[in-house]
């Protein structure tokens, strides 16, 4: 049989991969061959809120060109997923009923919108935002429609109701967390971002769960668990995510919430890898594409034969973004507990805000809302563990007052 390699799946971790194997020089494949559902390789997710927000183009999105593939003689089958595994064969099918035969195979099939479980669900006009093609469907609904609700006050919630927004739709964000966030900031921070998308125009209401989506065939209204009714022609579903991990439950892989992996990112299959969103180690699964690039780079270690003992470790990620033009950082702890300090500074005429969780004087914890420029420097504190003793009286004020007082 041919050295071959398939990968399952062809987002921005599984190019990752691709593209440190070609670093790694990985000649112990004499093929290497990656499917995927959808239509183009892969491209920046990271971007379709832009794109949504009608500030970037779907040209824009594009991470390698289709040349870049054919030089390295890598095999994409665009618009052909995997639909079997079979292990005993070692071989997968694929919508189509190609068959391709694998000497080790990687499973990076991502996730999907998390289901509601609500009546309604199936109607006409209820979307969810994760690729390009519901992009495009929101694109074209918000030029047909004026009313949209979006499920989810997390950040691809926001981000899908910033640019919604700014296509001209009047926005509501229902989440059922009493802040928005409630991952990335404490409950100051959510509410300074709630008041200010509130004044750029969105409607933010917390604390609520809808129960039901209304409508014959096509949505009318959301109704929420006070029985108040909200009228939309649109639903964006964005409270959460599942693991894409049918694919290897089917073929008898174990797996919990995701695709259960080792270290080195090998399922209970010693020939199958996973890795990305569709993967779980421990108790853990990943959402953000920082960890899956960590994973991409032990995976391509090992299997390029550079480093089979490579593993990876999870570690604290930093989240940082902008929504609708305001800063936000949060590392590590955002919530205080019994063993835990914070100090806080926060002025009211600017908008800014910090937070820093403090424990046996490490930092352990930053939250930062309208200034984020330090935020670097306190993940690189909390993921070191720093004694902050000689410039705790300074740390609210940032990297350069630290420093002078170190």
């Amino acid at each position: 049989m041919t050295n071959t390699l398939v990968i399952c799946g062809h987002g921005m971790v599984g190019q990752r991969l691709l593209e440190r194997l070609c670093e790694e020089h990985a000649s112990s494949f004499s093929r290497v061959v990656v499917f995927s559902g959808e239509p183009t390789p892969a491209y920046n997710r990271i971007l379709l809120s832009s794109l949504l927000a009608g500030e970037a183009s779907e040209d824009s999105l594009t991470l390698k060109p289709d040349d870049w593939f054919q030089q390295r003689g890598i095999e994409c089958r665009s618009g052909d997923p995997v639909t079997r595994i079979d292990r005993g064969a070692r071989e997968v099918i694929t919508a189509s009923g190609h068959r391709e035969r694998y000497s080790k195979l990687v499973i990076a099939t991502g996730s999907r919108s998390a289901s509601l479980g609500l009546p309604g669900e199936g109607l006409r006009g209820v979307v969810g935002f994760r690729d390009l093609r519901d992009t495009q469907t929101l694109i074209e609904l918000s030029q047909k429609h004026r009313r949209a609700v979006v499920i989810g006050g997390g950040f691809l919630g926001l981000e899908a109701a910033e640019g919604l927004r700014c296509r001209g739709m009047s926005v509501t964000v229902l989440h059922r967390s009493r802040h928005l966030l409630n991952r990335q900031l404490d409950r100051v921070g959510g509410t300074l971002l709630a008041e200010a998308l509130q004044q750029r125009g969105l409607t933010v209401r917390t604390g609520t769960t809808p129960i039901a989506l209304l409508g014959n065939q096509q949505l009318r209204a959301v109704q929420l668990d006070d029985e108040t009714l909200i009228s939309t022609d649109l639903v964006v579903v964005a409270a959460g995510i599942t693991p894409n991990a049918e694919l290897a439950r089917e073929a008898g892989l174990a797996c919990d919430r995701g695709i259960l992996v080792n270290h080195q990112m090998q399922t209970s299959d010693p020939d199958i890898y996973a890795l990305g969103e569709c993967c779980q180690l421990g108790r853990e699964t990943f959402g953000l594409v920082e960890p899956g690039y960590e994973q991409a780079e032990v995976l391509a270690r090992i299997l390029s034969g550079q480093d089979t003992h490579a593993r990876f470790e999870p570690s604290v990620i930093a989240t940082r973004l902008k929504i609708s033009g305001i800063p936000i950082f949060s590392s590590g702890q955002t919530e205080a507990d019994d063993n835990t300090e914070s100090v806080v500074w926060q002025d009211y005429e600017t908008n800014r805000y910090c937070r820093l969780m403090i424990r046996d004087q490490r930092l352990t914890g930053a939250v930062l809302f309208g200034e984020t420029s330090d935020g670097p420097w306190y993940h690189d504190r909390i993921r070191h563990a720093d004694d902050i003793t000689e410039y705790r009286a300074n740390l609210a004020f940032g990297k350069d007052y630290c420093n002078a007082a170190a």
